[in-house]
């Protein structure tokens, strides 16, 4: 007999990863680890392997489009997640399908490089990601390097901002919150502070991990749309989901020659314990 239990359904929009570390895989992984039922449309095909990205194919956005707007008609969102966008004419068609649906929270990982530092996002596109993707955003994720890249393409300046103030300037351009994560700050912990209208809401300090991990971002942005997804306030959700991402990567394994991949679904192994 079939339940009518219908749990969180939460959409995300990123490129598919074959190492199952980072990408769509990581969101679905996730947000199947934190109760959701997970929605995916593709704006990318990648080749990589857990070293590095080697080649990006990006999807037509007609079709990103058509598999948005099928999904949209058929089941209830209850939150979007934005990873990897793949083009210029993604970024369009991504920010168009959203603005039909400014009630449901929206997470935005941008995603400018790989871990290993290649580069996934020219000039245009970041410029693009600030003009109409971050003014639909309830919370974007960037990392230290991230926020001040994106906020000096806004400004149009090659001047480095403080990271508070690079926080303060995607905030004007309409974020509602803004978590900058520490993990590229020379800091013996990692500090993530959640930025809002107000300025600084909180600021969460985590023992710095050994290693370096693939997949981290896509973790902790599908976590707290899920926690969004199942309720919970800004603040809290990014609390939260930090937990499990801190989690997720302190119980990583090293599957091939390149970086650690969080382990989403640590807490079987703890449940069985």
């Amino acid at each position: 007999m079939a339940s009518s239990f219908l749990p969180p359904i939460v959409l995300s929009f990123a490129a598919s990863d074959p190492t199952g570390g980072a990408g769509v895989q990581a969101d679905l992984l996730t947000l199947a680890a934190l109760g959701c039922h997970p929605l995916s449309v593709i704006t990318a095909l990648t080749v990589q392997d857990t070293a590095g990205v080697e080649a990006i194919q990006p999807v037509d956005s007609d079709w990103v489009t058509d598999q948005a707007r099928t999904l949209l008609e058929d089941m209830p969102v209850a939150a979007f997640k934005i990873g990897f966008v793949g083009s210029l004419d993604n970024i369009g068609a991504i920010a168009s399908i959203l603005a039909d649906y400014p009630d449901i929270p929206l997470v935005l990982d941008p995603v400018l490089a790989s871990g290993r530092g290649d580069e996934m996002a020219g000039e245009d596109m970041i410029v693009a990601l600030c003009d109409l993707l971050v003014p639909l955003s309830t919370v974007i994720t960037p990392n230290s390097q991230e926020a001040r890249r994106l906020a000096a393409a806004a400004d149009d300046s090659d001047e480095p901002l403080a990271l508070a103030d690079s926080a303060a300037k995607l905030l004007q351009l309409g974020a509602q919150y803004v978590l900058v994560t520490g993990t590229h700050e020379n800091t013996p912990q990692v500090v993530n502070t959640l930025f809002g209208a107000g300025g600084e809401v909180r600021a969460d300090v985590w023992e710095r991990l050994p290693g370096s991990y693939h997949g981290s971002g896509c973790t902790l942005a599908s976590a707290i749309a899920a926690s969004l997804a199942n309720g919970l306030d800004v603040p809290e959700a990014v609390r939260e989901a930090q937990e499990f991402t801190w989690h997720s990567l302190a119980n990583g394994f090293r599957p091939g020659m390149g970086q650690h991949i969080p382990d989403r679904f640590f807490w079987v192994g703890e449940d069985e314990d």
